[in-house]
C-alpha cells in the first residue's frame, strides 16, 4: 500500500495498480492478464490432480478431461462476457457501432464465470465419458481447484485495472491511472476505489478452505462438494458485484451478474440439501469405470430385514454352537455304553 500526507498531515493509504500490464516476445504480445488466467488453471489443476487420484482417478482421466473441459470452459466464459457486456462489440442497443474485431481478445479481459463453469462442465462431461470416469466424482474432486484458479485469475483485473468498485475512502482503496480508458470520467483524478478483484481473490481463497474442511470432515460426496462450492462463491458474488460500477446488463436497475448470482445459490443450496438428505448412499462410487470404489459412511442401523445376507442374532449362534457340541458328543456316548 502506498501512504500520502496531505496538508493537514493525514495519512491515506492506497493500493497501486501496476504500470506493467505485459511484455513483447518479438510480433507477440504476451499480457499479464493471460498469464494470470494460465496461473490459475495451472493451481487448480494441481489441487484437482491431488484430489482425483485421492479418489481413484489417474493422470490420463485427468488430462483425458481437462484438455475438454478448459477450452469450452474459455470459450463459454468469453460467449457469456460478450452477451451479458454486449455494447463494446455490437454497438449501444446492438446498432452495429461495436467492434467485433475485439469479441476473441481474451486476453484484454472479459471472461463471465458463469459461461465458463456452465459450458466447462460440458467438457468434462465429453472428457469424462471419453476416459470412462464418474462426472460427479470430478466434479468433486475439481471444486476446490477451480475456486482456487478463480482466485489466482481475479490478479489479471488488477494488472487490466478493471472492474472495480465504487469511490471509497477506506485505507485499501485502488488507485486507478486517470489516463487508464477504465478511469470513469465522472470522478476527478486521485479518486480511490474498492478493489473488487481482492475482495472476490481474498473470498475464493477464504471458500476453498471451507470446501477442503467440510469434504475432509463430512466426507461429502454425490456431487455435494460442486454444490456447496457453487453457494459459496455466489453468496460472495452478490455483495462483491453490487459494489462494481463497471457497464453491465441492468434487469429492473439490479446488474445482471447479481440476478444470476442469486438465482444459482438458490439452486445449489437445493441441491446440496436434496442430495444429503437421501437416507442411503450407495456402498461406494468409482472415480474410473474400472477403478476402486470410493466408500461412504452407511449406516449399518438403516440396513432393512430384506436384505441379501440375513442377520444373525447372538441367540442363534449360541443354538448353533450347542448343536455341534452335542453332534460331537454323540459317537463317544454311544462308544462308552458299548463297552459297558
Amino acid at each position: 500500500m502506498n501512504a500520502v500526507t496531505g496538508p493537514a498531515t493525514t495519512v491515506v493509504a492506497s493500493i497501486p495498480s501496476p504500470s506493467w500490464s505485459g511484455f513483447e516476445i518479438g510480433p507477440l504480445s504476451i499480457k499479464a492478464y493471460a498469464l494470470c488466467i494460465l496461473a490459475g488453471i495451472v493451481v487448480g489443476l494441481l489441487l484437482t490432480r491431488r484430489r482425483w487420484t485421492a479418489r481413484g482417478g489417474d493422470d490420463d482421466s485427468l488430462w483425458s478431461i481437462a484438455v475438454w473441459a478448459i477450452p469450452f470452459g474459455i470459450i463459454g466464459g468469453r460467449l457469456y462476457h460478450v452477451f451479458s457486456s454486449p455494447d463494446a462489440y455490437f454497438g449501444p442497443g446492438f446498432d452495429g457501432t461495436g467492434d467485433l474485431s475485439l469479441i476473441p481478445q481474451v486476453w484484454r479481459g472479459g471472461l463471465g464465470i458463469w459461461g465458463a463453469v456452465l459450458l466447462g462442465f460440458v467438457g468434462a462431461w465429453i472428457g469424462a465419458r471419453r476416459a470412462r470416469a464418474n462426472i460427479m466424482v470430478f466434479a468433486d474432486a475439481a471444486a476446490p481447484g477451480l475456486l482456487l484458479a478463480q482466485a489466482v485469475g481475479r490478479l489479471g483485473n488488477w494488472f487490466n485495472q478493471e472492474l472495480f468498485g465504487g469511490p471509497t475512502t477506506l485505507p485499501w482503496g485502488l488507485q486507478i491511472d486517470p489516463s487508464s480508458p477504465t478511469f470513469p470520467a465522472q470522478y476527478p483524478p486521485g479518486t480511490l476505489f474498492h478493489p473488487t478483484f481482492l475482495y472476490e481473490l481474498l473470498w475464493n481463497l477464504a471458500g476453498v478452505a471451507v470446501l477442503l474442511w467440510a469434504d475432509r470432515r463430512f466426507r461429502l460426496r454425490g456431487g455435494r462438494v460442486f454444490w456447496l462450492y457453487a453457494a459459496i462463491y455466489t453468496l460472495g458474488r452478490v455483495w462483491i458485484e453490487a459494489l462494481r460500477i463497471d457497464d453491465a446488463e441492468l434487469i429492473l436497475g439490479v446488474r445482471l451478474n447479481v440476478w444470476t448470482s442469486i438465482l444459482v445459490f438458490a439452486v445449489a443450496v437445493v441441491m446440496f440439501l436434496v442430495l444429503g438428505a437421501r437416507r442411503r448412499l450407495p456402498a461406494g462410487e468409482r472415480a474410473l469405470a474400472d477403478g476402486r470404489a470410493i466408500d461412504h459412511d452407511v449406516d449399518n442401523r438403516d440396513r432393512t430385514a430384506d436384505d441379501d445376507s440375513p442377520a444373525v442374532r447372538p441367540d442363534d449362534a449360541d443354538h448353533r454352537a450347542t448343536l455341534e457340541r452335542t453332534e460331537s458328543e454323540e459317537p463317544a456316548a454311544a462308544e462308552e455304553r458299548r463297552r459297558s
